[in-house]
């Protein structure tokens, strides 16, 4: 249920979808999930006190994902207005790159994430008494779940392109989507 409340990596997820393509929207997708399985072993290999210790780290990670977000949202508020709503489609290794390294960023510095495996997953299994089966259970259960809830969000977000490009709807979506995301990246910064 976590995964599917709308947060910081909802938004990123969505807005690049929804303006560089699906492509993008899954390599945040991966990022993301990449990042939750980082929690994931270290809760598992008993490191979650190594990760309280390190907050300073995650406090660093966690401005990084705040002012991506804020530049992201700000490059949206500020480009001129087109007369189309365009998603650029192509494929360039760099886009998807950072796409890829924005997710799992924001994932790294994500409270939600942190508080979830750092304090509440632990609750919920005995982590010293795991075997090898259960912990690929518990990969797949995290990739399964927080991927695939990600990659409806992708699939959502290009509806919604594609609908808002029909309608002529690209300077107040392109808008939203900036507020949105310098929304975002000044809640992180202020909650840090």
């Amino acid at each position: 249920m976590l995964t599917a409340m709308p947060s910081t990596s909802v938004a990123l997820v969505v807005t690049r979808s929804a303006t560089l393509g699906v492509g993008n929207g899954f390599a945040v997708a991966a990022g993301i999930v990449l990042g939750d399985l980082v929690f994931v072993m270290l809760a598992i290999l008993g490191l979650a006190v190594m990760s309280e210790t390190m907050g300073s780290l995650f406090v660093f990670v966690k401005y990084l994902g705040a002012l991506y977000l804020f530049w992201f949202g700000f490059s949206l508020l500020t480009t001129q207005s087109k007369t189309t709503f365009t998603v650029n489609k192509t494929k360039d290794k760099g886009d998807l790159i950072a796409s890829f390294l924005a997710g799992f960023f924001l994932t790294l510095g994500d409270v939600k994430a942190i508080i979830f495996y750092v304090s509440l997953f632990p609750m919920f299994i005995d982590l010293s008494a795991l075997k090898v089966a259960e912990i690929l259970v518990i990969i797949f259960v995290t990739v399964a779940s927080v991927g695939g809830v990600k990659v409806l969000y992708v699939l959502s977000a290009i509806k919604v392109a594609n609908f808002a490009r029909d309608l002529k709807f690209e300077n107040a979506a392109r808008k939203t989507a900036g507020g949105v995301m310098v929304g975002a990246g000044i809640y992180m910064i202020v909650k840090t």
